[in-house]
C-alpha cells in the first residue's frame, strides 16, 4: 500500500503545482511585466493603436487576465480533487488497471496545460493585430555573436549528454536481459527524437529572427535563455523519467510506476515554469562603463 499512498499524495502535489502555484507564478509575472511596461514604446512602435492604450487600461486588462485565467485554473483544480477522490476509492480494489490509471493522469495533465495552451492562441491573436498596425520600416538587430555556452554552463550540457549516453547504456543492458513488455531499441528512438525536437527549438531560438517587436534587447537575451535552460532540462528529466519506468520494470517494482509518472509531471511543471518566476532585471553595463556586457556575463538566471 506505500507505493499507491505516495502516488495519492503526488498526484494530489500535481494538482497544487499545476492548477495553483504555477498560474499564480504567471499571474504575477504578467502583472509585472504589463506595470512596468513604458507606454511611450508602444507609441513608437505602433503609433496607430496608442490613442487606445494608457497606464489604465493595461492594468484593467491584467485584473481580468488574472481573474479569467485564475477560475481556469480553479476549475481544473476541482476536476484533479474529483479524479484524486475516485482513484482514493478506486486503488482500494484488487482488481484496478494500471494502464487505465496512467491514460487518467496524462489526460489530466492535459486539461492542466489547456487554460496556458488557450492563453497562447489569444497573446498569438493580440502580437498578430499589434504587428498589423506596426508602421513599415526597416528592421534593425544588434550585431552579436550568441551560443550555447553564453546561456547555460557547460556542466549542465556535460550532464545533459551524459544521462543520455547512460540511457542507452542501460537499454542495452536491457536488451540482454529483457523483461515482458520491453520495447528494445525503440525506447532509445523515442528519446532520440525527443532530443532532436529540443534541439531544432534552441538553434531557432538562438539564431532565429525576433518575432516580437515589443521586447528590448535584454529581455530577449532572457527569452533565449529561458528556452535553452527548458530545453535541456526537460531533455534530462524525461531521460531520467524512462531510465527510472525500465528499472521499475526491470526490479518488478511496476506499482511504483504510478509515482513515478506523476513525480515526473510535477517536475516537468516546473521545468516549463522557469519562465514566470519572478526575476532580477540583468546587469547591462559594467560599474562605471556605458558598454554592454556580453550575453554570457550577464545574470540570465533566473
Amino acid at each position: 500500500m506505500i507505493e499507491t499512498n505516495s502516488f495519492l499524495a503526488m498526484f494530489t502535489i500535481q494538482i497544487l503545482v499545476g492548477s495553483v502555484v504555477s498560474p499564480a507564478w504567471l499571474i504575477r509575472r504578467v502583472r509585472a511585466r504589463l506595470a512596468s511596461f513604458p507606454i511611450e514604446r508602444l507609441a513608437e512602435l505602433f503609433p496607430s493603436s496608442h490613442h487606445e492604450l494608457s497606464a489604465e487600461r493595461l492594468g484593467a486588462s491584467a485584473d481580468r487576465f488574472a481573474t479569467r485565467y485564475r477560475l481556469l485554473n480553479l476549475g481544473v483544480a476541482a476536476v484533479g480533487l474529483l479524479l484524486l477522490a475516485w482513484l482514493f476509492v478506486l486503488l482500494r480494489r484488487p482488481d484496478w488497471n494500471q494502464g487505465r490509471v496512467s491514460g487518467l493522469i496524462a489526460l489530466y495533465l492535459l486539461a492542466q496545460m489547456s487554460p496556458l495552451a488557450f492563453l497562447g492562441w489569444k497573446a498569438s491573436r493580440v502580437n498578430k493585430v499589434l504587428k498589423s498596425s506596426q508602421p513599415d520600416a526597416k528592421r534593425k538587430a544588434m550585431l552579436q555573436r550568441r551560443g550555447l555556452f553564453d546561456f547555460v554552463s557547460p556542466v549542465l550540457v556535460f550532464f545533459a549528454v551524459l544521462s543520455y549516453f547512460l540511457f542507452a547504456a542501460l537499454v542495452l543492458y536491457i536488451r540482454q536481459h529483457p523483461f515482458p513488455g520491453f520495447g528494445g531499441l525503440t525506447n532509445i528512438v523515442i528519446i532520440t527524437l525527443a532530443w532532436v525536437f529540443n534541439a531544432f527549438l534552441i538553434y531557432g531560438c538562438l539564431y532565429g529572427r525576433n518575432r516580437n517587436p515589443l521586447v528590448t534587447h535584454a529581455d530577449r537575451l532572457y527569452v533565449i535563455g529561458m528556452v535553452v535552460k527548458i530545453c535541456i532540462w526537460s531533455s534530462i528529466a524525461g531521460t531520467v523519467f524512462a531510465s527510472l519506468q525500465l528499472t521499475l520494470s526491470l526490479l518488478h517494482m511496476r506499482r511504483w510506476e504510478l509515482f513515478a509518472l506523476s513525480a515526473f509531471f510535477v517536475v516537468a511543471t516546473l521545468i516549463s515554469s522557469l519562465g514566470v518566476i519572478p526575476r532580477r532585471r540583468p546587469t547591462t553595463a559594467a560599474p562605471g562603463s556605458d558598454t554592454p556586457l556580453p550575453p554570457g556575463a550577464q545574470n540570465l538566471s533566473a
